[in-house]
Protein backbone atom coordinates (compact mmCIF):
# COMPACT_ATOMS: atom_id res chain seq x y z
CA UNK A 1 0.00 0.00 0.00
CA UNK A 2 1.13 3.09 -0.81
CA UNK A 3 1.01 5.79 1.62
CA UNK A 4 -0.89 9.15 0.88
CA UNK A 5 0.80 12.40 0.93
CA UNK A 6 0.24 13.49 3.89
CA UNK A 7 1.64 10.33 5.65
CA UNK A 8 4.88 11.90 4.37
CA UNK A 9 7.43 12.07 6.92
CA UNK A 10 8.40 16.02 6.57
CA UNK A 11 11.74 16.86 5.52
CA UNK A 12 14.19 16.89 8.00
CA UNK A 13 16.20 19.76 8.94
CA UNK A 14 19.92 20.44 9.22
CA UNK A 15 21.25 21.02 12.37
CA UNK A 16 21.68 24.61 11.76
CA UNK A 17 18.20 24.99 10.60
CA UNK A 18 16.96 23.13 13.11
CA UNK A 19 18.65 25.26 16.15
CA UNK A 20 17.38 28.66 14.09
CA UNK A 21 13.81 27.60 14.04
CA UNK A 22 14.13 25.97 18.06
CA UNK A 23 15.71 29.33 18.80
CA UNK A 24 12.87 31.37 16.85
CA UNK A 25 10.00 29.42 18.32
CA UNK A 26 11.23 29.96 21.69
CA UNK A 27 11.22 33.70 21.33
CA UNK A 28 7.99 33.44 19.67
CA UNK A 29 6.96 32.68 23.54
CA UNK A 30 8.99 35.42 24.99
CA UNK A 31 12.45 33.39 25.19
CA UNK A 32 14.88 36.83 25.24
CA UNK A 33 17.79 34.35 25.74
CA UNK A 34 17.13 31.98 22.46
CA UNK A 35 16.56 35.40 21.09
CA UNK A 36 19.76 36.70 21.79
CA UNK A 37 21.44 33.62 20.55
CA UNK A 38 19.48 34.20 17.38
CA UNK A 39 20.77 37.78 17.12
CA UNK A 40 24.57 36.71 18.02
CA UNK A 41 24.17 33.92 15.58
CA UNK A 42 23.54 36.29 12.69
CA UNK A 43 24.23 39.68 13.27
CA UNK A 44 27.44 39.60 11.50
CA UNK A 45 26.09 38.54 8.39
CA UNK A 46 23.04 40.98 8.71
CA UNK A 47 25.18 43.84 9.16
CA UNK A 48 27.79 43.01 6.47
CA UNK A 49 24.98 42.77 3.55
CA UNK A 50 23.60 46.09 4.71
CA UNK A 51 27.05 47.60 4.71
CA UNK A 52 27.79 46.62 1.44
CA UNK A 53 24.40 47.71 0.17
CA UNK A 54 24.60 50.82 1.41
CA UNK A 55 28.43 51.33 1.84
CA UNK A 56 28.41 52.73 5.16
CA UNK A 57 29.26 50.92 8.22
CA UNK A 58 28.01 52.84 10.83
CA UNK A 59 24.35 52.86 9.81
CA UNK A 60 24.50 48.91 8.98
CA UNK A 61 24.44 48.19 13.02
CA UNK A 62 21.35 50.88 13.57
CA UNK A 63 19.93 49.27 10.37
CA UNK A 64 21.16 45.60 11.35
CA UNK A 65 19.16 46.63 15.37
CA UNK A 66 15.86 47.69 13.23
CA UNK A 67 15.96 44.47 11.66
CA UNK A 68 16.58 42.67 14.43
CA UNK A 69 13.64 44.17 16.68
CA UNK A 70 11.59 43.71 13.69
CA UNK A 71 11.88 40.42 13.97
CA UNK A 72 11.58 40.00 17.60
CA UNK A 73 7.95 41.45 17.31
CA UNK A 74 6.96 39.13 14.37
CA UNK A 75 8.27 35.93 16.22
CA UNK A 76 4.90 35.30 17.41
CA UNK A 77 3.25 34.97 13.67
CA UNK A 78 6.53 33.35 12.30
CA UNK A 79 6.07 29.88 10.32
CA UNK A 80 9.13 28.05 9.17
CA UNK A 81 7.80 27.81 5.30
CA UNK A 82 10.90 28.60 4.15
CA UNK A 83 14.57 28.61 5.48
CA UNK A 84 14.89 31.71 8.78
CA UNK A 85 17.90 32.81 6.54
CA UNK A 86 15.35 33.62 3.93
CA UNK A 87 12.91 35.23 5.95
CA UNK A 88 15.38 37.05 8.05
CA UNK A 89 17.20 38.75 5.14
CA UNK A 90 13.67 39.57 3.40
CA UNK A 91 13.33 41.92 6.39
CA UNK A 92 16.37 43.47 6.16
CA UNK A 93 16.18 43.67 2.26
CA UNK A 94 13.23 46.23 3.06
CA UNK A 95 14.86 48.17 5.50
CA UNK A 96 17.70 48.16 3.15
CA UNK A 97 15.64 49.31 -0.11
CA UNK A 98 13.56 51.82 1.93
CA UNK A 99 16.61 53.64 3.42
CA UNK A 100 18.71 53.58 0.20
CA UNK A 101 15.27 55.50 -1.62
CA UNK A 102 15.33 57.95 1.38
CA UNK A 103 19.19 58.77 0.59
CA UNK A 104 20.32 61.70 -1.25
CA UNK A 105 24.21 60.91 -1.32
CA UNK A 106 26.23 58.03 -1.30
CA UNK A 107 28.94 57.09 1.28
CA UNK A 108 32.31 54.98 0.75
CA UNK A 109 33.13 51.90 2.52
CA UNK A 110 36.48 52.27 4.46
CA UNK A 111 38.88 50.70 2.68
CA UNK A 112 40.82 49.09 5.89
CA UNK A 113 37.68 47.37 6.81
CA UNK A 114 36.74 46.25 3.49
CA UNK A 115 40.33 44.68 3.24
CA UNK A 116 40.53 42.70 6.45
CA UNK A 117 36.54 41.86 6.83
CA UNK A 118 35.42 40.79 3.20
CA UNK A 119 37.51 38.07 1.36
CA UNK A 120 35.05 37.34 -1.46
CA UNK A 121 35.99 40.61 -2.87
CA UNK A 122 38.94 38.96 -3.78
CA UNK A 123 36.83 36.31 -5.25
CA UNK A 124 34.94 39.35 -6.93
CA UNK A 125 37.94 40.73 -8.13
CA UNK A 126 39.38 38.00 -9.52
CA UNK A 127 36.33 36.61 -11.14
CA UNK A 128 35.39 39.68 -12.80
CA UNK A 129 38.93 40.81 -14.47
CA UNK A 130 41.22 38.05 -13.77
CA UNK A 131 44.07 39.49 -15.98
CA UNK A 132 44.41 42.65 -14.26
CA UNK A 133 47.20 43.82 -12.06
CA UNK A 134 45.83 46.29 -10.14
CA UNK A 135 46.21 46.57 -6.09
CA UNK A 136 43.51 45.46 -3.62
CA UNK A 137 42.96 48.77 -2.60
CA UNK A 138 42.02 50.22 -5.84
CA UNK A 139 40.27 47.27 -6.92
CA UNK A 140 38.30 47.34 -3.95
CA UNK A 141 37.46 51.06 -4.60
CA UNK A 142 35.98 50.28 -7.54
CA UNK A 143 34.16 47.03 -6.95
CA UNK A 144 32.53 49.09 -4.28
CA UNK A 145 31.55 52.25 -6.32
CA UNK A 146 30.54 49.54 -9.04
CA UNK A 147 28.33 47.79 -6.65
CA UNK A 148 26.72 50.63 -5.24
CA UNK A 149 25.96 51.78 -8.58
CA UNK A 150 24.03 48.99 -9.62
CA UNK A 151 19.96 48.89 -9.10
CA UNK A 152 18.46 47.81 -5.31
CA UNK A 153 17.42 44.33 -7.11
CA UNK A 154 20.62 43.54 -8.94
CA UNK A 155 22.70 45.07 -5.85
CA UNK A 156 21.07 42.95 -3.70
CA UNK A 157 21.19 39.78 -5.46
CA UNK A 158 25.63 40.11 -5.69
CA UNK A 159 25.32 40.66 -2.42
CA UNK A 160 23.39 37.79 -1.45
CA UNK A 161 25.12 35.18 -4.25
CA UNK A 162 28.65 36.91 -3.91
CA UNK A 163 29.47 37.56 -0.18
CA UNK A 164 26.69 35.09 1.76
CA UNK A 165 26.73 32.52 -0.73
CA UNK A 166 22.87 32.07 -1.26
CA UNK A 167 21.80 29.71 -3.77
CA UNK A 168 19.58 31.12 -6.77
CA UNK A 169 16.42 29.60 -4.76
CA UNK A 170 17.12 31.51 -1.74
CA UNK A 171 17.60 34.54 -3.75
CA UNK A 172 14.41 34.37 -5.37
CA UNK A 173 12.73 34.32 -2.00
CA UNK A 174 14.45 37.04 -0.35
CA UNK A 175 13.89 39.25 -3.26
CA UNK A 176 10.38 37.87 -4.16
CA UNK A 177 10.92 36.67 -7.36
CA UNK A 178 11.57 34.28 -9.64
CA UNK A 179 14.99 31.99 -10.18
CA UNK A 180 14.92 32.71 -13.74
CA UNK A 181 14.56 36.45 -12.65
CA UNK A 182 17.56 36.21 -10.28
CA UNK A 183 20.04 34.70 -12.76
CA UNK A 184 19.17 37.69 -15.00
CA UNK A 185 19.87 39.91 -11.80
CA UNK A 186 23.07 38.58 -11.90
CA UNK A 187 24.12 38.28 -15.51
CA UNK A 188 22.97 41.85 -15.78
CA UNK A 189 24.72 42.88 -12.79
CA UNK A 190 27.91 40.89 -13.90
CA UNK A 191 27.92 42.65 -17.09
CA UNK A 192 27.64 46.20 -15.57
CA UNK A 193 30.42 45.33 -12.91
CA UNK A 194 32.95 44.19 -15.72
CA UNK A 195 32.40 46.99 -17.66
CA UNK A 196 32.59 49.61 -15.52
CA UNK A 197 36.07 48.37 -14.20
CA UNK A 198 36.90 47.73 -17.40
CA UNK A 199 36.09 51.52 -18.37
CA UNK A 200 37.93 52.30 -15.03
CA UNK A 201 41.10 50.89 -15.98
CA UNK A 202 41.04 51.99 -19.32
CA UNK A 203 40.99 55.37 -17.72
CA UNK A 204 43.41 55.05 -15.31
Amino acid sequence: MIDSPSAQPAPRLDADEAENVDWMQRAAQGDENAFRRLVEKHQHAVVGTIARMLQDPTEAEDLAQMAFVRLWHAAPKWQPDAKFTTYLFTIVRHLVFNESRRRSRKREVSLDEREESHPASTRMAESLMPDEALSKRELYRQIDAAIVALPEQQRMAVVLRTFEGYDYEEIARVLETSVSSVKSLLFRARTTLREALASEIAES
